[in-house]
Formats: structure tokens, C-alpha cells, sequence
């Protein structure tokens, strides 16, 4: 099976590091005060992007055979993935074609297709969408990027646990979202080689808890539904290379409900003054539940991305 590595991760930098800028970690004293330990955001969404992905797309493409690159590629997505491969793509010349469920975050589309890709609206969820993938590598001889299967992703966005431990050397704990899992998977690879000692706490939303149940009941399991407002936390299915890494080195993960996703995204524009999409926002979330265990201890919470559609923004920012 394909691994992911720490050396793959230190590789990877060099590569990101040509084609973006290093995201910012920043303490904030309020938001330290709210939570009753040194809160740390590092900043993902500041990528040209606008997420984290797009680390993993520039180190997937460039490493991708020349041979594979003439032919074209081909992914699913609910959004950022998709950004990520359509700006990596362009990049390098390379053709995109990104299969994204019917429905899907409006703002995400037009975000890809500005970048270069072509859009296909295929199934009602992110893991129907993956199974025309295999088709159209068929039909079309396009490279089938599994956004859950390739370690070049994960090494590409294990670059930013790579800054945190340079920027926070003395860090205790690491909150991050789990959707896919190539981010977790990047920090739990990193503190292993780096300080063992740094905790790893993954959030997962209740309404999209495959990766929590499989981890709490020892075994793989699907769920019928992933409706949740936070698009990159919505999968219904655990895959084996994310779900091996997480379940041998991850020490903790949370649920957040819709709520306080909700709630995750009005205190990062109160606290930080920064716009975070629902993935984002729940590792503050699930800060705001560990208040106890965290105290006093330096901890960063992943803002892994800023890409919320402005009809989710507004329902969000007039409740209450």
C-alpha cells in the first residue's frame, strides 16, 4: 500500500515553497482568554486558494510523470480539492476535469472553473461523484486522482505542521479537521517525527462521523448521510490509507454539531477578523469543548480554509 512519510513531507516543501507563500500563525490574547489557553490559528485560508489543498495539488502535479501530465487529469471533489488540482493543473500545463456532486457550494464552482478547470456535476454526494472518476479514466485516459489515496497530496499538505513546529516549537496540542483526512494525517506524521509528545485532536462534525465511528468502534464504518454545513468535513466514507495513519496515531477526536459549527464561524470573524468556512471553524468549535483539558497548554487550531458561499454566510451571520 502507498505510504505517507516524513521525508515525502520535508521533499515536499522545497516544491511548495516556489509557487506559495507561507501562511501566518498568530496568537489572539481574546480568543486565548475565551478558551483559557494560548489559541493559535494557522492561517490556510490566506492561500491563493483560499485552503489548505492547494499545497497537496502543487506537489501532487509536479511530481506527477510527464506522460501522466500529457493526458490529462481527473478528480472528485465537494470544492477545495477540486481548487487545488484546477490551480496546480494550470500550473503546469496540464488539463483538470473535476467531478463535483449536483448542489454542490456555487461559489467552490466558480471558483474552479476561474482556475482552469472543466466542471462535471455528477451524484448527490462527494462519494458518488468519486465513482464516475473511474469511468472517465476510461472512456478518456485521464489520470484518476483519488483525493484520499495519494500520498503526494498528504505530503504536499503536511508543509504546514512542517511551519507550525517552526514557528511554535514549544507547541502542546493540534486541533484539526477531519473530512478526507490528508490534514491530520500530515500533523500526526510530523509530530511523530518531530516531538511525540504533541497531541493531535481531530474534529469531525456529528451530522458526517464516519472516521470518528470507525476509530471509536475498531472497525470500518459507512454512513448514509453526510449533511452538514461544513462541505469539507462531508464524507460518508472512511478511506484506508487517512484511516490507518489516523487510527494508529491520532489522540483524540470531537464531534461538533451544526450549531456549533455555526457559532465556529461568527467567533473566527469576532476573535480573529477572519472569514473560515465550516471546516474551518470547527476546530474552534471544538476548542470551545475542551476548555478543561487544554488549560494553559499552547494549542493551534487548524483555519484550514476561508471558501463559504455567500447564502451560507448570510444564513449564518443573522441567526441569533
Amino acid at each position: 500500500m502507498k505510504t505517507v512519510s516524513f521525508h515525502g513531507i520535508v521533499a515536499a516543501r522545497e516544491i511548495v515553497n516556489r509557487y506559495l507563500q507561507r501562511t501566518p500563525l498568530r496568537h489572539y490574547q481574546e480568543l486565548s482568554e475565551q478558551l483559557g489557553f494560548q489559541a493559535n490559528i494557522k492561517h490556510e485560508n490566506h492561500l491563493i486558494t483560499g485552503c489548505f489543498k492547494v499545497r497537496g495539488g502543487i506537489n501532487f502535479i509536479h511530481n506527477l510523470p510527464k506522460d501522466l501530465k500529457s493526458r490529462g487529469v481527473v478528480t472528485a471533489t465537494r470544492g477545495n480539492h477540486g481548487q487545488s488540482i484546477a490551480f496546480a493543473a494550470t500550473q503546469f500545463g496540464v488539463k483538470a476535469t473535476v467531478v463535483v456532486p449536483y448542489g454542490n457550494n456555487p461559489d467552490k464552482n466558480s471558483a474552479m472553473k476561474a482556475f482552469g478547470a472543466e466542471l462535471i456535476e455528477h451524484g448527490k454526494d462527494f462519494d458518488e461523484a468519486l465513482e464516475i472518476c473511474e469511468k472517465l479514466q476510461i472512456e478518456q485516459g485521464l489520470y484518476y486522482i483519488h483525493p484520499c489515496l495519494e500520498p503526494e497530496l498528504f505530503h504536499g499538505v503536511g508543509t504546514y505542521s512542517l511551519e507550525i513546529f517552526e514557528d511554535l516549537p514549544d507547541v502542546n496540542v493540534i486541533v484539526v479537521p477531519i473530512g478526507g483526512g490528508s490534514g491530520v494525517c500530515g500533523a500526526i506524521t510530523v509530530a511523530k517525527a518531530i516531538n511525540p509528545n504533541v497531541k493531535i485532536i481531530g474534529v469531525q462534525a456529528e451530522n458526517a462521523p464516519a472516521i470518528y465511528r470507525s476509530w471509536k468502534e475498531g472497525r470500518h464504518v459507512e454512513t448514509d448521510s453526510c449533511d452538514t454545513i461544513a462541505d469539507g468535513l462531508a464524507t460518508r466514507v472512511p478511506f484506508s490509507l487517512p484511516f490507518s495513519i489516523i487510527n494508529e496515531g491520532i489522540d483524540e477526536i470531537i464531534l461538533v454539531s451544526e450549531d456549533e459549527i455555526r457559532e465556529g464561524i461568527r467567533n473566527a470573524l469576532r476573535y480573529t477578523h477572519n472569514l473560515a468556512e465550516g471546516a474551518a471553524a470547527s476546530t474552534i468549535a471544538g476548542a470551545y469543548k475542551l476548555t478543561e483539558k487544554l488549560a494553559g497548554q499552547k494549542v493551534v487550531m487548524i483555519m484550514s480554509g476561508g471558501n463559504i458561499d455567500m447564502e451560507t454566510l448570510k444564513m449564518v451571520m443573522t441567526e441569533n
